[in-house]
């Protein structure tokens, strides 16, 4: 996030300046997508993506059990297509560049795709039995986060 703010700050003095970097613009665009990515596993790893608990919390012990395993598994489904496909899309970007950097290939821009999915996958699975919990006890207690609508914990 820093390194994003920084680039900016640095785009827009020198755009004041009279003297626009050409580069600045992709950079910025490129380190934001990043952080999407990046940040999006390290909230997967704290389960801080938008949920239902209420409405699973309602829901019989087995039957919960069963919706909480079927999100899970739809969820890894959809992040190992994405780190295949990534993974795709960098073979196809082989001999690309930046248009504004050309000495950067494209694939270093979009391996953000293959890694976030892979980083992603990493904390669904660490973070599975901690999940796997809050079914089985049938306790909004066991997970800090539910029902809170900002993913903080309550005061």
């Amino acid at each position: 996030m820093a390194s994003l703010a920084l680039v900016v700050v640095v785009g827009v003095v020198f755009r004041k300046s009279g003297a626009s970097l050409v580069w600045y613009d992709e950079v910025a665009s490129i380190l934001l997508a990043w952080l999407t990515y990046y940040g999006a596993a390290l909230a997967a790893l704290h389960r801080a993506h938008i949920g239902v608990p209420t409405l699973v919390d309602k829901l019989s012990r087995n039957l919960r059990m069963f919706v909480v395993l079927v999100a899970e598994v739809l969820v890894l489904a959809f992040l190992c297509t994405l780190t295949w496909t990534g993974i795709q899309v960098l073979s196809v970007l082989g001999g690309t560049t930046l248009i504004s950097l050309p000495w950067v290939p494209a694939a270093v821009a979009q391996s953000v795709i293959p890694i976030g999915a892979t980083l992603f996958i990493g904390a669904q699975l660490l973070s599975l039995p901690d999940a796997m919990k809050h079914p089985i006890s049938g306790s909004a207690k066991a997970s800090p986060n539910a029902g809170s609508s900002t993913g903080e914990a309550p005061q």
